[in-house]
């Protein structure tokens, strides 16, 4: 039963703690995502076999048009829609096609860096830990918040913050990234798909270079 003024854990340690793919595997998500330690990646792999279950248990149930069997997956469907899970025409088997990353991505943390208000993810949770970003007119420190669809556009830095100033060196460095991205994007043609560039490529091996034409024009001049 545990002690009773101490709360249970919300979510479920691995079984094998030594395997090795789910070690390297973890590693990974925790890199790609900025994450502190390994519990933040097991909190989303609990709540999504949460969520995974409840779908599953949908799924086999023989009819969910009509009655309770209905309200229960039009609530589900809603809930994660709300929670930027999928989309408002998902089905319940796209819950199961879910993963763990999906909801990290719903992290506060994520979205800082994906408005472009962080440089990077670990960047974007310091902003958040000290108190740089608020979501509407309320500071929230916590970058595990998840962020519900309807809070994406208010995420913004808080008034009280250094960083409203576009003269501050965080603000230049991310404003210098975002004209390099815009930069790639416009130096990639849409139209170079890969026969197109070995066309070209092809052409450039055949075509004379400068030096031979000016070999040639000397030639003729004398």
């Amino acid at each position: 039963m545990g002690e009773p003024k101490f709360s249970r854990p919300k979510f479920d340690t691995p079984p094998h703690p030594w395997k090795k793919a789910r070690i390297e595997e973890e590693h990974l998500i925790q890199a790609n995502h900025g994450l502190k330690n390994m519990r933040e990646i097991w909190k989303a792999k609990s709540q999504l076999r949460r969520h995974r279950r409840q779908a599953m248990r949908l799924i086999g149930t023989l009819d969910t048009s009509e009655g309770h069997g209905m309200r229960e997956k039009d609530d589900l469907l809603r809930s994660l829609h709300l929670k930027g899970l999928i989309t408002k025409e998902a089905i319940l088997d796209d819950i199961l096609s879910l993963n763990a990353e999906d909801i990290l991505n719903r992290r506060l943390q994520a979205m800082v860096y994906y408005k472009g208000l962080a440089c990077s993810l670990k960047q974007a949770r310091q902003l958040v830990t000290h108190g740089h970003i608020c979501i509407g007119d309320q500071k929230v420190t916590i970058p595990s918040y998840p962020v519900n669809r309807d809070e994406e556009e208010i995420i913004q830095y808080h008034p009280s913050s250094d960083l409203n100033n576009p003269e501050h060196e965080i603000r230049k460095a991310i404003d210098g990234r975002k004209e390099m991205a815009e930069y790639a994007e416009e130096e990639v043609d849409p139209e170079a798909t890969k026969p197109f560039a070995d066309e070209v490529n092809e052409a450039a091996e055949v075509a004379p270079s400068a030096e031979a034409e000016a070999e040639v024009e000397d030639g003729g001049e004398a």
